[in-house]
């Protein structure tokens, strides 16, 4: 198998993980359990936070410091650029989060499940960028970023966005949506990962210079959807300690499956 296919495999192995998750709604029946709700989420906080560590900063600052930069510094602005990103299109993009009646963003004449796919869109954007900066680095060459590092994360991602498909498409039933519908609206809120990560191949294919700091950009993307998002989701109202447990699972399967294939 030669490396564009590879590539291929891993930029559709996340969005497969996110159209199985949407495709619950076919087998459950009603809500889903708030207590399955915020472990769920805890499981992906852990996954995103490992991932973006041990697959991500990590590798960028190898790479910086076998280049001869100062091995802090692109890891460092390029962490924060991210944040900054996120933070700007989570003040533009319209979107609702689960379990808020508050939309955020600009102020728009969409429907509530619009806003809700929007909401996961916005927090899939970074999981796609950072599959594909990480397949970017295995295309270049670089030793850093093996073939096997590279599917390992495209898996862990790919493993939590099977809870996450569920999660947007259950709460969509809830709107009013039959179940059809609701599927097709979690189906498309993964859509934005192939393409984000796509994008960043691209991107990162003509300016391969920048990779640390393009790596540690994904990390501060997906740090950002981490903490605005997915950890106070989980977080509210009562039994968070399921939702803590589940980010310790999350994140030493993730830290495993970095380890060991990478």
């Amino acid at each position: 198998m030669n490396d564009i296919a590879k590539a291929a495999i891993g930029v559709l192995l996340p969005f497969l993980g996110t159209t199985l998750g949407a495709a619950a709604v076919f087998f459950m029946k009603g809500e889903m359990n708030p207590k399955l709700q915020k472990a769920l989420l805890g499981f992906a906080s852990g996954v995103m936070i490992a991932a973006s560590v041990w697959s991500l900063i990590m590798p960028g600052i190898e790479m910086a410091e076998a280049a001869g930069q100062i091995a802090w510094l692109p890891a460092a602005l390029g962490f924060l650029a991210g944040m900054g990103f996120l933070l700007v299109l989570d003040s533009l993009i319209p979107h609702l989060h689960l379990n808020s009646e508050k939309p955020e963003g600009r102020p728009c004449g969409l429907g509530k499940s619009f806003m809700l796919v929007f909401s996961v869109a916005l927090h899939n954007l970074p999981e796609g960028m950072a599959v594909g900066v990480v397949l970017a680095g295995m295309l270049s060459g670089e030793s850093v970023i093996t073939t096997a590092g590279a599917f390992a994360l495209a898996i862990g991602i790919a493993i939590q966005n099977f809870p996450e498909g569920a999660i947007i498409s259950m709460p969509l039933m809830g709107t009013g949506l039959s179940k059809g519908k609701a599927f097709k609206y979690g189906f498309l809120s993964g859509a934005i990962e192939p393409i984000g990560a796509i994008i960043t191949i691209l991107l990162v294919s003509l300016i391969e210079p920048v990779l640390p700091f393009i790596l540690s950009f994904a990390a501060g993307a997906m740090i950002y959807v981490v903490v605005e998002e997915l950890i106070p989701e989980s977080q509210d109202g009562e039994h968070s300690n399921i939702a803590t447990v589940g980010v310790a699972i999350g994140f030493a399967l993730m830290m495993i499956l970095d380890i060991a294939l990478g």
